[in-house]
């Protein structure tokens, strides 16, 4: 199992250009589509995020973000407007994923998208992004991220790859589980 690197990411980003990505929810009416994922992140990664967005379509996954599917949202204008239209887009996703980095903490609105959705669901994990070759092993969440378990992507016993919910290295469940409401499980 391994955690996702910000180089990794960076490096899956620049495959194909964000305009596809864009133009592909552009031409969808999204109003009241639902998501696997709600990916809350700091906007300062967004070449990262990015990179994790297309690794987790290229799985399968439906996956918001809001600068991808709402591209039209004016980030230096937040309104009363946009904050509905989030609580929506969260009500109408399955899970929370939040994208921690080195930026993480600078973000106002992660805090408040965690609250909501650990409130409603409880299907909230973290996806540790590294800045190094950071393992599982040396991984550990600050504060009240332990509350929360973390994402990883691994191969199962078939050899496909696979996103896991960890607790910790011997309490996990394939992710495909966790969204339909199953925690993870301790294994020997």
């Amino acid at each position: 199992m391994a955690l996702f690197t910000s180089e990794y990411l960076k490096r899956k980003s620049s495959i194909t250009s964000l305009n596809e990505s864009v133009k592909m929810f552009s031409a969808k009416n999204t109003k009241n589509m639902t998501f696997d994922i709600f990916l809350s992140h700091s906007f300062l990664d967004k070449q990262e995020v990015f990179g994790l967005y297309k690794e987790l379509t290229a799985l399968g996954y439906t996956v918001y973000v809001d600068w991808i599917v709402d591209s039209d949202l004016d980030r230096s204008k937040v309104t009363k407007q946009t904050a509905e239209l989030i609580k929506e887009r969260l009500k109408n996703s399955k899970s929370l994923l939040l994208a921690i980095s080195t930026n993480a903490t600078m973000s106002k609105w992660m805090p408040w998208e965690l609250g909501i959705v650990d409130g409603n669901t409880d299907r909230c994990a973290i996806v540790p992004i590294s800045q190094d070759n950071s393992n599982l092993y040396t991984f550990d969440r600050v504060e009240y991220l332990k509350l929360y378990p973390y994402l990883d992507i691994a191969t199962d016993n078939s050899g496909a790859m696979r996103l896991w919910i960890n607790e910790d290295s011997t309490t996990y469940t394939q992710f495909e589980s966790w969204i339909n409401g199953n925690n993870p499980t301790k294994r020997s």
